[in-house]
């Protein structure tokens, strides 16, 4: 063990560490997004801050509210001990801080294996790119001695009827989300942070994904030529429906949210040949503007009240359960920042593409799985099938050079 580990593990280094770290990548960050802005002639990356009171990758500004592209996996820890979690917390806050905010890797020596992969170029550009770190509730185990401090409705994720689970895509001690403008910086990342952390945990499962670009305008489209996400909630509305504010809470949890994961494999095939009006009452919008069936725009508001029959949006279409509109359903509406994916094809020779639905939220039972079981056995069931993903917590954010993930949870 080097001088650096001891030294953490005796609880005296992240202040040192961290201090020298925002000394040279925040500046030389930066400075690179600017040098490739004038070499391309291009407007910089965007880059979101790493400190803060929450973690970026849950709530991001702008217009899509989400990068283009995403990887989510999840790790189980092997941490041998509570001080070794410790470290593992600390490293990995080290290496997000780094590749989120930018700059140039340290040359080590010819004698050396490189400091990074040059995946992205001898500087590393920020990218926009936004790490998001979530426990499992089996990191409360007996392992590390966490048991009491589980946040109150953390859970193995609720099977729903119409699920197709498969083990080795469920669960994890840990879950990384990580967004950003390209795929190579995604690429970059998750090997990164797997290099330097391969000692404390050990990859589980892990799915990439991209978000469409607006095709013509708004929001962007799901595999089954949707739009997806157009009533996400926005602004004061969405901070009041996913940060743990509950004072019966473990005070560390304050700040964080719940997360919920499903992998969704879409029958793409199969629903090619489904007529396009009964693919649009399924979903209870059109298909080409994104408009509810009574409206005519995108975000136009379907009024429910004029249609209790549901003879323009069908009583069971998706809109329509997953967000009835009601004053006794408005608590229940979730944060969700979800991507498409494509494994190309299984063992049959189909198309294996789908959905990565991500949702954020201050109570999973109140809001997903409330939503969940309204839209059990709706039409849509019969060309989706969940498979993986997991409940998890995002931890409350790293607020400054002095704090890592989990701090206040591990200490």
């Amino acid at each position: 063990m080097n001088a650096s580990r001891r030294n953490f593990l005796k609880g005296t280094a992240a202040g040192a560490a961290g201090t020298a770290l925002a000394g040279g990548v925040l500046i030389g960050g930066a400075r690179a997004d600017a040098q490739a802005a004038r070499g391309s002639g291009q407007v910089a990356p965007a880059a979101y801050p790493f400190h803060g009171a929450h973690q970026a990758g849950v709530l991001t500004p702008g217009p899509a509210g989400k990068q283009r592209f995403a990887c989510v996996a999840a790790f189980d820890c092997v941490a041998p001990s509570p001080p070794e979690l410790a470290l593992l917390m600390y490293e990995l806050t080290q290496r997000a801080w780094f590749l989120t905010v930018g700059g140039t890797p340290p040359d080590l020596g010819v004698g050396q294996p490189p400091s990074d992969s040059d995946v992205l170029g001898p500087t590393v550009p920020a990218d926009g790119l936004t790490i998001t770190l979530s426990v499992g509730s089996s990191l409360f185990d007996d392992r590390y001695g966490l048991g009491n401090r589980k946040p109150l409705k953390l859970t193995p994720m609720s099977p729903f009827p119409n699920d197709f689970l498969e083990p080795a895509w469920l669960g994890g001690d840990l879950l990384l989300q990580l967004c950003a403008n390209h795929p190579d910086t995604v690429h970059h990342a998750i090997r990164d942070i797997t290099k330097h952390t391969r000692g404390g945990m050990q990859v589980r499962w892990k799915i990439e994904g991209y978000a469409s670009p607006p095709r013509p305008s708004g929001t962007s489209r799901n595999l089954l030529g949707f739009k997806d996400g157009t009533a996400n909630p926005t602004g004061p509305l969405a901070s009041s429906l996913v940060w743990v504010d509950d004072p019966a809470e473990p005070g560390w949890a304050r700040g964080g949210s719940y997360q919920v994961v499903r992998l969704i494999r879409m029958l793409v095939e199969f629903w090619d040949r489904v007529s396009i009006n009964e693919q649009q009452n399924m979903f209870g919008r059109r298909r080409d503007s994104g408009a509810p069936l009574d409206g005519t725009r995108e975000f136009d508001t379907p009024d429910y009240a004029a249609d209790p029959h549901g003879y323009v949006i069908p009583l069971d279409s998706h809109i329509r359960l997953a967000n009835p509109r009601t004053e006794a359903t408005a608590d229940q509406r979730i944060v969700r920042r979800s991507y498409n994916y494509d494994l190309g094809i299984d063992e049959n020779g189909n198309l294996q593409a789908g959905h990565i639905f991500i949702a954020y939220q201050q109570d999973i039972r109140r809001q997903f799985e409330t939503i969940q079981k309204r839209l059990i056995n709706e039409p849509l069931v019969d060309y989706v099938q969940p498979f993986g993903g997991g409940y998890f917590f995002a931890l409350p954010g790293v607020r400054d050079a002095n704090d890592w993930y989990g701090q206040a949870l591990l200490t």
